[in-house]
């Protein structure tokens, strides 16, 4: 497969790449393979020939675009502050005008159609207790049959429900939303008109279909309010819509988005006190790369979860864990070499369990036999024993 064509990147971003190498050990990929065409230098030399010098796109080119995880931690390494995340953005576009029979076309579209979405899961669900997926070759989860209903208490903020995790991981949702009530808050629920913010579909290049989805979730959470997300990946596209749809009302909705760590953090008195429970818990957190390198907002999961047990940072400098959205099913050997390194920070760590913010990530590191949830769902079980235990000492 070979042809010519532009892959419409700003040629200053082309340009600022001054190929020091600083990135080279912050770059998963690279870290694994040793290859120059698996890092970002490499990659930036390969769309400058591409885009500057007319060079054919072949098929390494596809493979060296597709193996990137597109987690990002080359952005804060690079001393001269090369946007790698909007070129690689603009390439997989531009790659995805050129790919044909590419399932993510359609695939991708099923995660805006929430009814539909939950039809397909059950079946899923019915196929993986029949033993007729591979589920541990493709990245899956063991999926819910039944899930209990999200309910709204409120209007005081937003929480945003999003597709796959609503689908798969509701029950990380309800005890997200019990614990932003625990500080006296009423919580709107997004609904289907937001039932999907658009980041697979974008990390694929499907820029059309994400900023369809884009539009569709500022319509459904309109207004003023706060718009909380428990989601790394969800969280740092919806941050971008202002550059993703280019309107001064995207940037507003933009704004009023925040990482439901970073809107708690903000309000330490409104949460309960944590008592004598979870005090002997260790936990391990593992920074996602959307939340570390991306929305640089991941300072606050370890501010909360802190109030509540003992917190150790993991040693390896935030290096990605190879989850990558829907990277695991696509490259599970990359992303599963890419793992091995996590692993062995977490069994550095000693700690019992590890915390994640990102679903991604807690299905890829739990995949490995990693004891892992979201840091919210940890605090609102230790609150959930408070609780018991207030009841008990008032019998």
């Amino acid at each position: 497969m070979t042809a010519k064509m532009s892959l419409g990147i700003d040629a200053e971003e082309l340009a600022s790449c001054v190929a020091c190498g600083l990135c080279l050990p912050h770059c998963p990929t690279f870290r694994v393979t040793g290859e120059e065409w698996a890092s970002p230098r490499g990659r930036i030399n390969a769309m400058r020939q591409v885009q500057d010098q007319g060079a054919a796109i072949d098929q390494a080119f596809f493979s060296s675009m597709d193996s990137c995880v597109q987690c990002r931690g080359c952005e804060p390494a690079c001393p001269s502050g090369v946007p790698f995340g909007s070129m690689m953005e603009a390439t997989q576009a531009a790659l995805a005008r050129k790919r044909r029979g590419d399932w993510r076309r359609w695939g991708f579209r099923v995660l805006g159609r929430r009814r539909l979405l939950n039809l397909l899961s059950r079946v899923l669900a019915v196929a993986q207790r029949l033993r007729l997926v591979p589920s541990k070759r493709l990245g899956l989860p063991r999926i819910p049959f039944r899930q209990d209903r999200l309910r709204a208490s409120g209007n005081d903020v937003w929480m945003f429900t999003g597709c796959v995790m609503d689908a798969w991981q509701r029950s990380t949702h309800a005890a997200v939303k019990r614990v932003v009530e625990s500080a006296g808050v009423g919580v709107a629920l997004s609904g289907p008109g937001a039932a999907c913010c658009g980041a697979l579909s974008l990390h694929a290049g499907l820029e059309s279909h994400a900023h369809a989805l884009a539009a569709r979730t500022m319509e459904a959470l309109a207004g003023s309010a706060p718009i909380l997300v428990d989601s790394a990946g969800c969280g740092a596209v919806l941050k971008d819509y202002g550059k993703l749809v280019g309107t001064p009302e995207a940037e507003v909705f933009s704004q009023r988005v925040m990482d439901v760590h970073e809107w708690l953090a903000t309000r330490p008195d409104l949460l309960p006190p944590a008592g004598e429970q979870g005090r002997d818990l260790t936990v391990a957190v593992h920074d996602p790369c959307h939340l570390r390198h991306v929305q640089r907002a991941h300072q606050p999961v370890a501010e909360v979860l802190a109030r509540y047990a003992t917190v150790v940072a993991l040693d390896d400098d935030g290096l990605c864990c190879g989850a990558g959205g829907a990277y695991a099913a696509m490259q599970p050997e990359l992303a599963a070499s890419i793992r091995e390194r996590k692993l062995e920070a977490i069994g550095r760590s000693g700690a019992e369990i590890v915390a994640s913010a990102n679903p991604g990530c807690t299905i890829h590191l739990a995949n490995a036999g990693v004891t892992v949830r979201h840091p919210l769902e940890i605090v609102d079980e230790i609150l959930d024993e408070k609780l018991d235990q207030a009841s008990d000492d008032d019998r």
